[in-house]
């Protein structure tokens, strides 16, 4: 028994560092393919933004967790506002999450059986602890969010509480990535 905690820990952990890696390594590419093709010099901050809402509005409506959008933000960061860039990228990866919502809300439980491992853990955390689980599990960057925005759907949440509690998560926890991965990226060459 002690050593599937191990196993599954040492599981996450590599995930984890892959992922990080990946983005990083994406937002290092975005940098690049902004400077090469000279759109740093593109001074339209608006549209930099609604196109960063409109990334994060799409990658977020998949049920795969992809950093993309997070690693163009990093990569926007060298340009505009990094404060404003989390603002933006936040909402639209909110707007894009609520599809797991209305899985929940419209699916029931036809799409995850109460025996998938995790389900019944956050699903007690949900009823416990309602909004603040929900502004939790979308602050931490380890668990995917998908699956509690379905049970959020399938425990009938209010959307009018979901999407702020959604929100309240993802805004800082895209303010500490984007400062974050800025500031790894100024360690490589450019």
């Amino acid at each position: 028994m002690e050593t599937t905690k191990k196993v599954n820990w040492l599981r996450l952990a590599i995930t984890l560092v892959v992922f990080i890696v990946f983005s990083l390594g994406l937002a290092y590419l975005g940098q690049i393919f902004l400077k090469r093709f000279d759109l740093v010099s593109f001074n339209s901050a608006e549209l930099a933004y609604l196109t960063l809402f409109g990334i994060a509005v799409v990658v977020n409506l998949s049920f795969v967790p992809l950093p993309l959008a997070v690693s163009v933000m990093i990569a926007a960061a060298s340009k505009w506002d990094p404060i404003l860039i989390a603002l933006f990228g936040s909402l639209g990866a909110s707007l894009g999450e609520t599809s797991s919502y209305y899985v929940g809300l419209f699916g029931k439980k036809i799409a995850i059986p109460d025996e998938v491992r995790g389900y019944q853990l956050i699903q007690g955390w949900i009823r416990r602890y309602g909004v603040w689980a929900i502004a939790f599990l979308s602050f931490q960057p380890v668990l995917p969010f998908e699956i509690g925005g379905f049970i959020a759907g399938t425990a009938k949440m209010p959307l009018s509480k979901f999407f702020p509690a959604l929100w309240l998560g993802k805004f800082p926890k895209y303010i500490i990535l984007i400062y974050a991965g800025s500031h790894l990226l100024n360690l490589l060459p450019h």
